[in-house]
């Protein structure tokens, strides 16, 4: 790769990761142009170079979280030094530790978005589903391990734990943005772990 290639992609990537953050914090209607070419320091022209439109923008940021999102889930949930319940549980107990230290802010890009544009654009709101699609089969497959292993029950398949699994994160994130603490994580996890994956 040529030094202006590497350099155009280091701006590429300037612009969606400020965009994700102003994003996730704002929603994607409230996120000015402006503001995201602002926080990156480049003109306006600049961002017309990599993106058609806000929409291509907001869609190559749901690509880029969830490429990011995938790797952290299979490290995770791949790290086979510990049964597939244990991956699991590690997974859950570091996402509680990182919205601690955003002070239980942001929440999920996924979900935030999913509320608030799935009624309002097709595009996100098929991209959005292929990547919890994506994330759930994920869960579905260390569930299936686990009831393998004997650790979870087998009376409920894999793909509907998965599916209530993550329902319900992502409910007890929204809970968790509301009272702004991690009571409602800590409740999930206890609940999760103590009741239904058992």
């Amino acid at each position: 790769m040529s030094a202006k290639v590497a350099v155009k992609e280091d701006t590429k990537l300037a612009l969606i990761k400020a965009g994700r953050r102003i994003i996730v914090e704002k929603g994607y209607n409230h996120a000015g142009i402006q503001e995201i070419l602002l926080a990156v320091g480049i003109p306006k022209g600049s961002f017309y170079h990599f993106f058609s439109s806000k929409e291509e923008f907001g869609l190559a940021i749901i690509d880029y979280d969830s490429q990011m999102h995938d790797r952290i889930v299979e490290q995770y949930l791949g790290d086979t030094s510990l049964s597939p319940l244990n991956r699991l549980k590690r997974y859950f107990t570091f996402k509680l530790e990182e919205f601690e230290t955003l002070q239980y802010r942001e929440g999920c890009l996924f979900g935030n978005l999913s509320q608030e544009m799935a009624d309002q654009n097709d595009r996100f709101r098929v991209r959005l589903q292929a990547a919890t699609d994506r994330w759930r089969e994920q869960f579905a497959d260390c569930i299936q391990l686990a009831q393998d292993a004997g650790e979870i029950s087998t009376k409920t398949q894999a793909k509907d734990l998965a599916e209530f699994c993550l329902n319900s994160w992502e409910g007890a994130l929204l809970q968790m943005k509301l009272s702004k603490s991690d009571a409602p994580l800590q409740n999930y996890i206890q609940f999760m772990f103590g009741v239904i994956l058992k």
